[in-house]
């Protein structure tokens, strides 16, 4: 139930903006709020799934990436915590690019963010395959491992019993996932500074080591800088998904004053906990000439099983197990939220059923059952085309960053014509920049473009062959997004709006951005 906000006179929740009924589970509170963005970082699923590219490819030095990806994707955060501070509501990126925009650029955001949230599901349940065999060789379900699809094909497995999993939780409602979703996070924050102190302690050389770039890109074109641009990507495919603390709001406790500081805690604990976990790693390994380091049968974990004693190893790795449990929840969440909220707008096919509330739970199961179906299908590409998959992973981060550019862009126009922030933010007390907004929107808009343009560059090492893989970050973005506005273009924008079973009676029929650009205005 929204609460009255004694300062501005407005209702607490964002939602009478847009025109919406309060239809879902208002019980989340500060930590589950912050433990929501943690989960979909993960530490331990991103920084363990991902550390073998980076090093393997410019070496120790790659995690000077981590502090520049961290300042930039901080910008980005920073712009999502006054738009949360203001709308803090399900499907957040989708909402507020409508809303900063037009209803063609929300939808386009949507799409991407949709799109890209179920294929990074897939991705993540997939890294399962790396740890669970690890821990008792039962787990490798599929031959032994040696033959040439065991692997892939465990993966597929195992990664669809936990979308069964996420599936479940997410259709019993928002206390259960929570409940999960913190005890996950929890468990994953102590773990994660156990390992990064006993790492330290096992330190066998300085961080002179990160000062050298101990011959990587060495007769390559471009050098140590091109090689450092493509490992850059082994932290940019990390630190995102912060924005989920907001997607949530709607069914947050006091969401405009959670959410922001949810959004900041979130990316500030993953940055601080991850990096140390990534530098003391590189000195305690035992051995950085050794190729394992630098393979996916090896990386991160590889370093932790020698460094820890006895059954430590063991335990860690089932925390990382953990990790990838809640990551994987928080992801399918995500997308649960982002479904129902272009769905009541009408702007999805079949959107009265996907925007349905189960009358008991209060939660969209429609979505959580279609998004776990086409995750589990998206799997199956990994048996005999491991390579093409790997390559939708990465468009699907790159998705990502451009959805997150069409809030970020937009919200630069309007603070240029200075139509934002905002009035309310600063007199009621909400997160806001004051005078530092405008540059650091600058700088996320920046950031994007590049980050952007870094992601998608055609590169064989990171895209492979032949050439609609090489440059598979246009041809298949394109047709994504091609498919997708077609939809839009012939069917959907004609019928786009609020469905009457999620609007307020005396709101409008579906939000607009001109009547909100006269509140940000005013």
């Amino acid at each position: 139930m929204t609460r009255p906000d004694n300062t501005t006179g407005d209702q607490d929740s964002g939602l009478e903006d847009f025109g919406y009924k309060e239809s879902l589970d208002r019980s989340i509170g500060k930590f589950a709020s912050f433990a929501a963005g943690v989960s979909y970082i993960s530490i331990l699923t991103g920084t363990f799934q991902l550390f073998y590219f980076g090093f393997g490819t410019a070496g120790p030095a790659y995690l000077w990436s981590w502090p520049l990806v961290f300042l930039g994707q901080l910008s980005v955060a920073l712009c999502f915590m006054e738009l949360a501070a203001k709308y803090p509501i399900a499907g957040s990126v989708y909402n507020w690019a409508k809303t900063l925009g037009s209803r063609v650029v929300g939808w386009s955001a949507g799409w991407l963010m949709l799109t890209a949230s179920i294929v990074t599901l897939s991705a993540v349940v997939l890294a399962l395959q790396l740890n669970l065999p690890r821990l008792w060789s039962g787990f490798q379900i599929v031959g032994d491992g040696t033959g040439e699809h065991d692997f892939a094909t465990n993966a597929v497995i195992l990664g669809t019993v936990m979308i069964g999993f996420t599936t479940v939780v997410n259709a019993l409602g928002v206390r259960l996932m929570a409940m999960i979703n913190s005890a996950g996070v929890f468990i994953e924050l102590i773990a994660a500074v156990l390992i990064a102190i006993i790492l330290a302690a096992n330190a066998t050389r300085g961080p002179q080591v990160f000062f050298s770039t101990h011959g990587y890109g060495a007769g390559e074109s471009g050098g140590y800088l091109g090689a450092f641009l493509v490992a850059t990507l082994a932290s940019g495919y990390v630190m995102y998904g912060f924005d989920t603390a907001s997607s949530l709001g709607e069914e947050t406790v006091e969401p405009r004053r959670t959410a922001p500081k949810a959004i900041l805690r979130a990316i500030l604990a993953s940055f601080v906990i991850g990096g140390a976990i990534l530098v003391f790693a590189v000195m305690a390994a035992p051995d950085l000439d050794d190729p394992k380091i630098g393979a996916s049968d090896g990386s991160l974990q590889y370093i932790v099983e020698q460094v820890m004693w006895g059954p430590l190893g063991t335990i860690f790795l089932i925390c990382i197990v953990i990790a990838v449990t809640v990551c994987s929840l928080a992801v399918h969440t995500a997308a649960i939220r982002l479904t129902f909220a272009m769905a009541r707008d009408n702007a999805l096919p079949f959107g009265e059923r996907l925007a349905r509330v189960h009358p008991k739970t209060r939660t969209p199961v429609v979505p959580a059952v279609t998004i776990g179906v086409v995750a589990a299908l998206i799997l199956v590409v990994n048996i005999g085309q491991p390579h093409i998959f790997t390559v939708l992973t990465s468009i699907a981060i790159i998705m990502i960053y451009l959805a997150y550019l069409m809030v970020t862009g937009p919200m630069l126009k309007r603070r240029l014509r200075g139509q934002w922030p905002p009035r309310d933010l600063k007199e009621g007390g909400y997160f806001t920049m004051g005078r530092w907004g405008l540059p650091v929107n600058i700088v996320a808009v920046v950031w994007g473009i590049g980050m952007a343009v870094n992601l998608a560059w055609p590169r064989e090492a990171v895209y492979g062959e032949p050439w609609y893989n090489t440059w598979g970050a246009f041809v298949y973005i394109g047709v994504i997004l091609g498919l997708g506005l077609l939809w839009y273009l012939t069917t959907g924008r004609h019928h786009i709006g609020t469905l009457t079973s999620h609007s307020v009676a005396a709101a409008p029929a579906a939000p607009q951005s001109e009547p909100i650009d006269k509140e940000l205005a005013r």
